[in-house]
């Protein structure tokens, strides 16, 4: 005779609701985050602020106690008086003329470099992108009398081909970030273009390029900022007054002068000027490149 088994019961166990749900007020974490946002804007800008209120001031103003933001009464004529008290208007176009051929080169050379490693297949192509990469590692001191001596010996000091001349060898920074830009242009494009009959450099012109535009635009801002705010390089090879650019210029306008704060000051406020313009100018396309460059995967 068999047994049976006696029935039990199992009661389903409560769900676990671990207490009431807590919704922060979204309003106020936006706040504290524009609070803190503003708070660390407010120093990251607090030079540039209190050089625009130096160059503004009177003499007796600049190291009145306690310090006084607001000039009384506001001097315009600072900026005119260091403007004329040196040729910065020589030194301004040996900037431009500088920053631009400098920046021409590098988007030119590091775009074709990056199209090279994206886009076109040859023998040791991964081991020559890794030697490139390399070069990232060697600090920009150890190489400088290195290539002093080279370019001495070229007879090129004293002039601007050793500032313009390298620009046009791509440098690694860029062509990595352009090649990683240029690996998320579908290969479809490129081969229907193949089949059509156009060479590479066409391709590379026609097709890679304006697909491109915000990434070259970030290459070209980072150059023109880098290369106009160039100090040292500027200073090492030229060895003439004329050839000066703003940087090395304003150098020589603090040393003449005693230093006069005011003027000195609103000097630094005309050669940030450019760049801060040209930064707001092209900023969606900078923030757009910056973007989408770290987002590809090589």
């Amino acid at each position: 005779m068999a047994l049976s088994r006696p029935e039990v019961q199992v009661r389903p166990r409560p769900a676990r609701t671990g207490g009431p749900k807590r919704e922060g007020n979204p309003l106020i974490g936006r706040v504290l985050a524009f609070a803190a946002l503003l708070l660390l804007s407010a120093l990251i800008l607090y030079p540039a602020l209190w050089m625009v209120s130096t160059s503004l001031k009177p003499d007796q103003q600049v190291f009145a106690y306690p310090p006084r933001w607001i000039p009384d009464p506001v001097q315009w004529g600072n900026y005119a008086r260091a403007w004329a008290s040196a040729p910065f208007s020589r030194y301004a176009v040996n900037s431009l003329l500088y920053a631009s051929s400098v920046t021409f080169g590098t988007v030119l050379s590091c775009s074709l470099a990056a199209y090279g490693f994206s886009k076109l297949r040859f023998p040791g192509r991964n081991l020559l992108f890794t030697v490139m990469l390399s070069t990232m590692m060697i600090p920009g001191l150890v190489t400088l009398v290195p290539q002093y001596v080279l370019f001495s010996k070229l007879g090129w000091v004293g002039s601007y081909l050793p500032l313009v001349v390298p620009s046009f060898c791509a440098g690694a920074f860029f062509t990595f970030m352009l090649r990683q830009y240029f690996m998320g242009i579908p290969n479809e494009l490129l081969e229907a273009a193949r089949v059509d009959g156009a060479s590479e450099l066409w391709i590379w012109a026609r097709v890679v390029l304006p697909l491109a535009t915000p990434a070259l635009a970030t290459v070209a801002i980072f150059t023109f900022d880098g290369t106009w705010n160039d100090y040292v390089n500027p200073l090492l090879y030229l060895n003439d007054e004329k050839l000066y650019t703003l940087q090395v210029g304003l150098k020589f306008f603090q040393d003449a002068n005693s230093v006069q704060w005011q003027l000195l000051m609103a000097a630094s406020v005309m050669v940030l000027l450019p760049v801060v313009v040209i930064f707001f100018v092209f900023q969606k396309y900078f923030i757009e490149g910056a973007s989408l460059t770290g987002s590809v995967k090589g």
